[in-house]
């Protein structure tokens, strides 16, 4: 995948708490600096939008001639009208064009804002700049409240074809007696812990105390072996020879990388934990837009289900 030296586009990570804005700048899909800010108290559309406007030009602060935007966003989303078809969150986005509003505020064409997938930016971000570069087979995994996917051969995201679960999604695959997000989610350490200690604690602080608390550690480790294990049936068809993962759970990789990797060692896949960390959907939403995509905005919506992994 290659970048000119492009003018620099603004690009947007919409998380489940926050969102995040930056320049990116073609070459090497530089970042400017990543400003955040958390939703807006008022749960309206109006005012969401007001806060990706106001973001967008702090953010922008200092460059000149600036594109458009790229907006890495959870699903469902219709990214062919720039729809939000969310319902489980965000819901009173749930049927707003926010192509055509963010557009109207920043005096754009609305063909000047485009929308992709997190989880797809996730691994377009490692490819471009980060530790999927190079690699003709990779797959990306965000781990959180939700595990999110996505898959590419080449460097070109793949939501079909050999190995490629249906829309590029792992979450709702079946395993042991429910679906793999059941397993391998920050739910499952927390409802780990719980079973075993009868204390509910958040992942944060089960990660903090994992070097003096044995069920701390084991909730860990349990998610590591899940992970493990849904990894190497999800993807064995697919054969990746890398596959990043990230998300905020990744802070504790020494605590759960061990045991999804002895889970992985006789394939010739090789897990990675990302190098762009909370960077890697921005430059992703950079790689899209500087080479000529929308985030496979040819996908139906019912290919962008997963919940976000925020």
């Amino acid at each position: 995948m290659t970048a000119g030296l492009e003018k620099p586009v603004l690009v947007y990570d919409i998380g489940g708490s926050h969102i995040s804005a930056a320049i990116c700048i073609g070459d090497a899909y530089r970042l400017g600096r990543v400003v955040s800010v958390l939703h807006p108290p008022q749960q309206t559309s109006e005012a969401f939008v007001r806060a990706l406007h106001a973001l967008g030009i702090e953010a922008a602060d200092g460059f000149q001639n600036v594109q458009g935007a790229a907006l890495a966003v959870p699903g469902p989303f219709d990214f062919a009208a720039g729809v939000s078809m969310m319902r489980h969150k965000l819901p009173y986005l749930y049927g707003i064009d926010l192509r055509m509003k963010l557009a109207e505020r920043f005096g754009w064409q609305p063909t000047q804002v485009r929308f992709l997938l997190d989880a797809r930016a996730f691994l377009l971000g490692e490819i471009g700049a980060g530790a999927a570069r190079g690699v003709a087979r990779a797959a990306g995994i965000t781990l959180g409240t939700g595990i999110g996917s996505a898959f590419a051969v080449n460097g070109s995201l793949v939501t079909e074809g050999h190995g490629v679960p249906h829309g590029g999604e792992i979450w709702n695959l079946p395993y042991e007696e429910g679906i793999i997000e059941d397993s391998v989610s920050s739910r499952a350490i927390r409802s780990s812990y719980e079973r075993h200690t009868g204390v509910a604690r958040e992942v944060v602080e089960l990660a903090a105390a994992a070097a003096v608390d044995v069920a701390a550690a084991e909730a860990f480790a349990e998610f590591g072996r899940h992970l493990g294990i849904a990894l190497r049936g999800a993807l064995a068809m697919f054969a990746p020879q890398v596959v990043v993962l990230g998300g905020g759970i990744c802070r504790s990789e020494q605590l759960f990388l061990p045991a999804a990797q002895h889970e992985l060692e006789d394939l010739d896949t090789q897990l990675r934990i990302s190098a762009l960390l909370d960077d890697a959907p921005l430059v992703g939403a950079g790689v899209a837009w500087f080479n000529g995509s929308n985030g496979l905005s040819r996908d139906s919506i019912a290919d962008s289900t997963q919940p976000d992994a925020d």
